[in-house]
Protein backbone atom coordinates (compact mmCIF):
# COMPACT_ATOMS: atom_id res chain seq x y z
CA UNK A 1 0.00 0.00 0.00
CA UNK A 2 1.50 3.38 -0.99
CA UNK A 3 2.28 5.91 1.70
CA UNK A 4 -0.27 8.69 2.15
CA UNK A 5 1.05 12.15 1.29
CA UNK A 6 0.85 14.32 4.42
CA UNK A 7 -0.63 17.77 3.76
CA UNK A 8 -0.47 19.33 7.23
CA UNK A 9 2.29 19.47 9.83
CA UNK A 10 1.54 16.84 12.48
CA UNK A 11 2.70 19.26 15.16
CA UNK A 12 1.11 22.63 14.30
CA UNK A 13 -1.28 21.87 11.38
CA UNK A 14 0.47 24.32 9.01
CA UNK A 15 0.29 23.38 5.32
CA UNK A 16 3.42 21.48 4.29
CA UNK A 17 5.54 22.37 1.26
CA UNK A 18 7.71 20.17 -0.94
CA UNK A 19 11.44 20.64 -0.44
CA UNK A 20 12.91 18.35 -3.07
CA UNK A 21 12.08 16.18 -6.05
CA UNK A 22 14.22 13.35 -7.39
CA UNK A 23 14.24 11.49 -10.68
CA UNK A 24 14.03 7.73 -10.13
CA UNK A 25 15.80 7.12 -13.46
CA UNK A 26 18.98 9.20 -13.13
CA UNK A 27 18.81 10.46 -9.51
CA UNK A 28 18.81 14.13 -10.56
CA UNK A 29 17.49 16.10 -7.62
CA UNK A 30 15.73 19.47 -7.59
CA UNK A 31 15.84 21.28 -4.25
CA UNK A 32 13.81 24.30 -3.21
CA UNK A 33 10.60 25.13 -1.39
CA UNK A 34 7.55 24.43 -3.54
CA UNK A 35 3.80 24.59 -2.90
CA UNK A 36 1.89 21.39 -3.52
CA UNK A 37 -0.49 21.68 -6.48
CA UNK A 38 -3.99 22.71 -5.45
CA UNK A 39 -5.66 19.41 -6.35
CA UNK A 40 -3.18 17.41 -4.27
CA UNK A 41 -4.07 19.57 -1.27
CA UNK A 42 -7.69 18.43 -1.44
CA UNK A 43 -8.81 15.58 0.79
CA UNK A 44 -8.92 12.11 -0.77
CA UNK A 45 -12.74 12.32 -0.81
CA UNK A 46 -12.61 15.67 -2.62
CA UNK A 47 -10.10 14.28 -5.12
CA UNK A 48 -12.43 11.32 -5.81
CA UNK A 49 -15.31 13.76 -6.32
CA UNK A 50 -13.26 15.77 -8.85
CA UNK A 51 -12.31 12.60 -10.76
CA UNK A 52 -15.92 11.41 -10.80
CA UNK A 53 -17.04 14.88 -11.92
CA UNK A 54 -14.59 14.76 -14.84
CA UNK A 55 -15.54 11.19 -15.78
CA UNK A 56 -19.20 12.25 -15.78
CA UNK A 57 -18.30 15.14 -18.11
CA UNK A 58 -19.47 17.57 -15.45
CA UNK A 59 -22.96 16.08 -15.31
CA UNK A 60 -24.24 16.36 -11.75
CA UNK A 61 -27.26 14.30 -12.78
CA UNK A 62 -24.94 11.45 -13.82
CA UNK A 63 -22.92 11.82 -10.62
CA UNK A 64 -26.08 11.66 -8.50
CA UNK A 65 -27.02 8.45 -10.29
CA UNK A 66 -23.56 6.90 -9.78
CA UNK A 67 -23.34 7.97 -6.12
CA UNK A 68 -26.93 7.10 -5.28
CA UNK A 69 -27.62 10.64 -4.01
CA UNK A 70 -30.18 13.22 -5.03
CA UNK A 71 -29.21 15.93 -7.48
CA UNK A 72 -29.48 18.68 -4.79
CA UNK A 73 -27.14 16.70 -2.51
CA UNK A 74 -24.51 16.39 -5.24
CA UNK A 75 -24.96 20.10 -6.10
CA UNK A 76 -24.33 20.95 -2.43
CA UNK A 77 -21.27 18.69 -2.42
CA UNK A 78 -19.92 20.58 -5.45
CA UNK A 79 -20.65 23.96 -3.84
CA UNK A 80 -18.82 22.86 -0.68
CA UNK A 81 -15.86 21.67 -2.75
CA UNK A 82 -15.73 25.00 -4.61
CA UNK A 83 -15.66 26.82 -1.26
CA UNK A 84 -12.77 24.60 -0.05
CA UNK A 85 -10.88 25.31 -3.28
CA UNK A 86 -11.32 29.07 -2.76
CA UNK A 87 -10.01 28.67 0.79
CA UNK A 88 -6.95 26.73 -0.42
CA UNK A 89 -6.28 29.35 -3.09
CA UNK A 90 -6.47 32.17 -0.55
CA UNK A 91 -4.05 30.30 1.76
CA UNK A 92 -1.54 30.07 -1.10
CA UNK A 93 -2.09 33.57 -2.51
CA UNK A 94 -3.49 35.77 0.26
CA UNK A 95 -3.03 38.93 -1.85
CA UNK A 96 -5.37 37.58 -4.56
CA UNK A 97 -8.53 37.86 -2.43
Amino acid sequence: MPKKLPLKCPSCETTLKVESLQCTQCATRVVGLFDLPLLTRLSPDDQRFVVLFLKASGSLKEMAKQLGYSYPTVRNMLDDLIARIHTLESETNPSNE
